[in-house]
């Protein structure tokens, strides 16, 4: 009687454990996806403008990760400049998943070379999402 309890019990938690956890939605960060992101540097929540040259805004993208990998570009998966006179970077073509997004600019008010990082997940699969990322002197 005592094993029949303990397989009855060891049973119902592997049950419990089976039914309580959620599939993978397949999520895979990369590229190859149907998401743009829009990506906003934000100094003091003060927009920067990329304005050429060494003033270049500059989207860093690292896939499958939350954590921060660093300043070194080697670091990421994908670098993108963004366009003179914009106050965003677009990163185009992006499958669902978990991305550290970490970007550059130049602030023209203090003239100085702001940078800053955030982590970013997402589920959708198609469309354009905007995100701050707050950067700072």
């Amino acid at each position: 009687m005592k094993y029949k309890l303990e397989f009855l019990f060891a049973t119902l938690i592997a049950l419990i454990i089976t039914v309580s956890c959620k599939k993978d939605n397949n999520c895979t960060a990369g590229t190859g996806g149907a998401v743009t992101i829009a990506a906003f540097p934000q100094h003091h929540t003060k927009p920067i403008f990329s304005t050429g040259g060494d003033h270049t805004d500059t989207a860093y993208v690292k896939f499958g990760t939350q954590d921060f990998p660093g300043t070194n570009p080697a670091s990421y998966d994908l670098v993108i400049a963004g366009d003179s006179g914009e106050d965003h970077v677009h990163i185009p073509n992006l499958k669902c998943g978990n991305y550290y997004i970490y970007m550059t600019g130049f602030d023209t008010s203090i003239n100085q070379r702001v940078t800053g990082g955030i982590p970013y997940s997402f589920s959708q699969t198609s469309g354009e999402i905007d995100l701050d990322v707050p950067v700072t002197e």
